[in-house]
């Protein structure tokens, strides 16, 4: 099996200039970890995520250089966590996008992408051989549903 058995060819995508409050409600609405960052011409730029969301939540002081190493003495409500959000919600997501996540090729061997998927903890984007054109995606889900369906198939 390979790559594109798993994915999802028609994924949610973000635009680079999309807004932080746009990507969370899309990842809140839709229960998603990350999504796929692509320009206008559908090119894989990088994936957006929930750890993007709580770097912008969490106190800055804790990602100092030298930052604080113990925060069990920081007392936080969630009033205090929505003003950090409301502070950047109008930013664009390229802001904090990762761009680490390397993309893999539709023909990749399926244990290939999932060991990509175990070590990122992020969604997959395949794209086009020779090119950035993006494809389509390898969630969680996607590998979950398929691997309970093999399990119903068997039984069956």
């Amino acid at each position: 099996m390979k790559a594109s058995d798993a994915m999802d060819p028609h994924p949610v995508t973000l635009k680079p200039t999309d807004t932080i409050e746009c990507a969370a409600n899309y990842i809140m609405d839709r229960r998603f970890r990350s999504l796929p960052v692509v320009d206008e011409n559908n090119c894989y730029m990088g994936m957006f995520g929930v750890n993007c969301l709580l770097k912008q939540v969490i106190p800055k002081a804790v990602f100092l250089p030298h930052g604080l190493e113990n925060v069990d003495f920081i007392h936080e409500s969630f009033e205090d966590l929505y003003q950090r959000f409301a502070d950047v919600k109008d930013l664009p997501i390229s802001i904090c996008m990762n761009q680490e996540i390397q993309p893999i090729e539709p023909d990749a061997p399926l244990t290939k992408t999932l060991l990509q998927l175990y070590q990122t903890r992020a969604s997959i984007p395949i794209v086009e051989p020779g090119s950035c054109k993006l494809l389509g995606v390898v969630s969680y889900w996607d590998v979950g549903e398929r691997i309970l369906a093999a399990g119903k198939l068997k039984n069956a």
